[in-house]
C-alpha cells in the first residue's frame, strides 16, 4: 500500500482536484483506493456526495476513539458510488483537534500508525490536507511516503509554497526523515504572463523537485465537481484528464525506480 499526501500551506491551489483526478485515474488501472479527508471544511467529503453536517461517522471518530483492530477501522470507511473507491470522510469537529491534542506525545504518528490496520485492502490511499499547519497536516505528511505540492502558477501561491518547502524541512531535521516531495503546477495559463514567470520562478528555485509538466486551466474540473465525478471519468479527453494522466504515469515510474 503506497500512501500520498497532498498538501500546501495556501487555499485554492487545486489540492481537492488533484485527489480526485489521480484517485479516477488509479481506479481506471485497476487499483483499490482509500482516500482520507483530513480538511474540517471537507471538500472532498462533498465532493464525494457525502454531506459532512450529517454523517454517522468521520476521522474525527478515529482520533477520538482509535481502532484497535482492523474491523473498528473499517467503520469508519464509508464507499462511494465510484467502484474500488473508500473514503474516511471530514467533519467540522476536525478543527478541535488542535486544541485537544495538539500537545499529546507522538499524536504525529497517529495515522500512520492506524493505517497499518488496512494495509492489505488498498493500494494506495490518498490524503487530502487542510491548507493550515497544525495536527492534521503533520499526521498526514508523517503517514506518507510521497508528498504532492500542488501550486497554482501565480506570486502569491508561490510564497505559501515557500512556507511548505519549509514545514517539511523542519519535520525532516525533527524527526531525521527524509521526505520524497513533487510540486505540480496548477492552474496554468499559458495566455498570462504571470503564469509563465511564475512557473520559471518555481523551476529555477526548487530545481529536481518539480514536475516537468502543468495541469492547465479547465473548465471541464468544475463541471466534474457538478457530477461528483473525477474529471477522467466525466471528460476523458480533456485538456486536464490528460494532464492528470501524465502526471500520474510519471509519479508511477518513479514509484517503480
Amino acid at each position: 500500500m503506497r500512501v500520498w499526501t497532498i498538501a500546501n500551506q495556501k487555499g485554492g491551489v487545486g489540492k481537492t482536484t488533484t485527489v480526485i483526478s489521480l484517485a479516477g485515474l488509479l481506479i481506471d488501472q485497476g487499483f483499490r483506493v482509500l482516500l482520507i479527508d483530513t480538511d474540517p471544511h471537507a471538500s472532498l467529503t462533498s465532493y464525494l456526495q457525502y454531506d459532512s453536517d450529517h454523517l454517522p461517522v468521520s476521522l474525527y471518530d478515529l482520533f477520538e476513539d482509535p481502532a484497535t483492530n482492523k474491523a473498528e477501522l473499517q467503520q469508519l470507511i464509508l464507499p462511494t458510488e465510484i467502484t474500488n473507491l473508500s473514503l474516511i470522510p471530514a467533519s467540522m469537529s476536525l478543527a478541535t483537534l488542535d486544541r485537544l491534542l495538539g500537545n499529546k506525545e507522538g499524536m504525529g504518528l497517529f495515522l500512520h500508525k492506524q493505517l497499518k490496520f488496512v494495509e492489505d485492502d488498498y493500494d494506495f490511499v490518498l490524503i487530502d490536507c487542510p491548507p493550515v499547519l497544525g495536527v492534521m497536516m503533520i499526521n498526514a505528511l508523517a503517514a506518507s511516503e510521497r508528498i504532492l505540492i500542488p501550486v497554482q502558477t501565480e506570486f502569491l501561491a508561490s510564497k505559501g509554497l515557500q512556507r511548505m518547502v519549509q514545514t517539511l524541512e523542519i519535520m525532516q531535521k525533527s524527526r531525521n526523515e527524509h521526505f520524497e516531495y513533487c510540486i505540480i503546477p496548477t492552474m496554468f495559463d499559458r495566455r498570462t504572463k504571470a503564469s509563465i514567470n511564475t512557473l520559471d520562478e518555481i523551476k529555477k528555485t526548487y530545481q529536481g523537485k518539480v514536475w516537468n509538466g502543468v495541469i492547465p486551466i479547465d473548465t471541464k474540473f468544475r463541471d466534474a465537481s457538478l457530477d461528483h465525478l473525477p474529471v477522467s471519468h466525466f471528460a476523458s479527453n480533456c485538456r486536464g484528464a490528460f494532464a492528470y494522466e501524465t502526471l500520474l504515469n510519471y509519479l508511477l515510474q518513479i514509484e517503480h525506480n
